[in-house]
């Protein structure tokens, strides 16, 4: 246990300097060539993985279908390219053109610089969990994506994005289901705990799906959005870059 404990904690710190460098980076050099330097490191990185686990050669690539761009074969590393996913499409680097503020990507690299790795993991990818009842959790994480919702069909789901927390009722709820949730049920308990945490107040956002404006909550379902920030409920977001990473990583290798 205290070696799986280890490994674990050596995982967030590595993750942690990778985001670290990449604001360096985007400080130093602009967010563009901030962008293109997490690209490229994922690929380098998901070249020198496929080699090692024989799934490719250099200047013998392997054919698409074989490479396994998802780390299947390695569970430390399956998160990372959900990370690198969520972190090129959040506003640390996106430009001024983009529609970022210059003074808010400060706000960010400050953040993201001070945070220690559990909860810049939270900041860069929410942790969306559901709930069975407002005492029993369902699923402690799923994928932010509407499809991971609709498979799942729970009622009421958290999400955590550090600064923001979001209780979310499915349209499908038992109305029946007190709104917002009483201060003595679990699902309460868990969030004071999570704001106790961190030194930063989150905001709370409570919404009722089919009835309340949902952009708050959809905006965090990453998955079905373009790596640019761009088609917004398209399906094939995450599925698509992946696509990419495998194109660019047979380049990388011939």
């Amino acid at each position: 246990m205290e070696i799986e404990e280890e490994g674990g904690r050596k995982k967030d710190e590595e993750n942690r300097r990778v985001g670290i460098g990449i604001v360096r980076a985007s400080l130093d050099e602009g967010v563009k060539e901030a962008r293109a330097l997490l690209h490229d490191w994922l690929v380098i990185l998901t070249a020198q993985y496929n080699y090692y686990c024989k799934l490719a050669q250099f200047e013998q690539p392997s054919t698409h279908s074989r490479l396994d761009v998802a780390f299947s074969g390695c569970p430390q590393l399956q998160a990372l390219p959900r990370l690198i996913f969520a972190l090129l499409r959040n506003q640390l680097l996106r430009s001024h053109e983009e529609g970022v503020h210059p003074d808010h990507r400060i706000y960010l690299q400050c953040l993201f610089s001070a945070l220690e790795p559990s909860f810049l993991l939270r900041a860069v990818y929410p942790v969306l969990s559901s709930f069975e009842t407002l005492d029993r959790r369902a699923y402690p994480r799923h994928s932010l994506s509407r499809a991971a919702l609709m498979v799942n069909g729970s009622p009421i789901y958290v999400l955590d994005a550090f600064t923001t927390l979001i209780v979310y009722y499915s349209p499908t709820a038992d109305p029946a289901l007190p709104f917002p949730p009483p201060q003595n049920c679990g699902l309460r308990s868990m969030i004071n705990k999570l704001k106790q945490e961190r030194n930063i107040t989150p905001k709370l956002l409570m919404i009722r799906g089919g009835r309340d404006n949902t952009e708050a909550f959809d905006r965090y379902l990453i998955e079905e959005q373009e790596v640019d920030g761009s088609g917004i409920g398209t399906g094939v977001g995450f599925v698509s870059f992946l696509d990419d990473i495998a194109h660019d990583v047979m380049k990388y290798m011939k």
